[in-house]
């Protein structure tokens, strides 16, 4: 797809709460000056769900209006969505966007996902269903012991309540004798590089970033991110997956009674902030991508960016 266009491909990823989507829009509202439309690629895994809006920080209607959207509102949320699917049409957008002779710009903070495009999808062995029925029937607390205990790098990148995961970890581990962090080196071994991505890493100090997570959070509950997740909750319509995701999951604990409102606000800036931190793990991994800009923010604006951006992917 390198033949359609001059400019490459930004691949943007970094922390949440972390300006990705608003120097998104900031690059597409540039390349627009030059003459050169662009398209947006969320690399979300929640974004996919609709009617799961707040809380994942969906573009608003007018970014709509602006930039056409890709990956967002694909799927109900009593669904499941893996990152083979993503990738899939993910890279199916990204072609058909660049045959139209525009610019595709990815941009999400499901590093997984990101990761999977720019260094193609690890292939583990089959799943073993007798392996996943005897973890499954292990306490939580234990699964998780045995995983820091036979890999600390899954363990630490991994969030205590991720019980897919974890499993599917061990899983690996108890099939091969090999950590599916090792195993998933060969992405980095074995996969022809697409150069016409341009991965772009944001950085943030960690007390940056936890202010500006506190932030969206009050944000998003003025927004009415209580009154989405009921609705949700009451119809029936958060599945096993979508169910987990930050916000909702500390928000239907206080609609069945065991937490208060508040009390559940603060879990989910906990919550948020801890997820931050496992993504750093996934961020310095990604920093070391060949070619790839690593940006450390501060107080630089989005358009302060996006000229910084423009000038790493023309050409």
């Amino acid at each position: 797809m390198g033949d359609q266009s001059p400019i490459r491909c930004p691949v943007i990823c970094g922390p949440t709460a972390g300006g990705k989507s608003s120097l998104a829009m900031s690059l597409a509202s540039l390349l627009s000056t030059k003459g050169i439309g662009a398209e947006i690629v969320s690399a979300d895994a929640y974004q996919v769900y609709r009617s799961m809006d707040i809380g994942t920080a969906k573009a608003s209607q007018e970014d709509w209006r602006l930039v056409p959207h890709h990956m967002i509102d694909i799927i109900d949320p009593t669904e499941t969505f893996t990152v083979n699917q993503w990738l899939r049409q993910a890279e199916d957008a990204i072609a058909d966007i660049r045959s139209r002779g525009r610019v595709p710009i990815v941009v999400g903070g499901t590093h997984l996902f990101i990761k999977a495009l720019v260094d193609g999808l690890f292939e583990g062995p089959e799943p073993d269903e007798k392996i996943r029925e005897t973890l499954r029937a292990m306490p939580a607390g234990e699964l998780r012991a045995e995983l820091e205990r036979v890999d600390p790098a899954s363990a630490e990148r991994l969030h205590p309540n991720d019980l897919r995961r974890t499993i599917r970890a061990l899983e690996v581990h108890r099939q091969t004798g090999q950590t599916i962090s090792s195993l998933q080196t060969q992405w980095d071994r074995d996969h022809p590089r697409d150069p016409d991505l341009r991965l772009i890493v944001l950085d943030w100090p960690t007390e940056a970033i936890n202010s500006r997570i506190n932030a969206r959070v009050r944000q998003m509950r003025a927004m009415g991110l209580t009154e989405e997740a009921r609705s949700l909750h009451e119809s029936g319509r958060l599945g096993q997956t979508a169910g987990q995701a930050l916000g909702y999951k500390q928000l239907v604990s206080h609609f069945v009674g065991q937490c208060s409102e508040d009390e559940a606000y603060e879990q989910i800036k906990i919550e948020t902030r801890r997820f931050a931190k496992n993504q750093r793990t996934w961020l310095r991994r990604l920093r070391m991508t060949p070619e790839s800009l690593s940006l450390s923010l501060r107080n630089q604006t989005p358009e302060e960016l996006s000229q910084l951006v423009y000038q790493q992917v023309v050409g």
